[in-house]
């Protein structure tokens, strides 16, 4: 019998702005930090600490990935999607 797959990861998606982020992301580092701390959002969109604010839409939401310094903003959708709406190297 073949072993089990592990969790089904979440979709990543940008918004506008947090693609034009991406636009200007040009070192290898900041590509593999991105990486990383989205890899750790798509295992678990709930592992980021809710950011206090409106509660009519989505729950906005910030991890920072302490060992490549790097915090994400985004919030999930409804589907489990992660919406990235900011990249920030801390």
């Amino acid at each position: 019998m073949p072993p089990g797959h592990g969790p089904r990861r979440a979709r990543i998606a940008f918004s506008d702005s947090a693609a034009k982020q991406l636009e200007n992301i040009t070192s290898e580092a900041d590509i593999h930090a991105l990486d990383r701390a989205l890899a750790v959002i798509s295992v678990d969109p709930d592992i980021g600490a809710p950011i206090s604010g409106d509660t009519t839409g989505p729950q906005l939401r910030q991890y920072t990935d302490d060992v490549e310094a790097v915090q994400i903003l985004y919030f999930v959708t409804a589907l489990r999607t992660v919406v990235v709406v900011a990249y920030i190297e801390v």
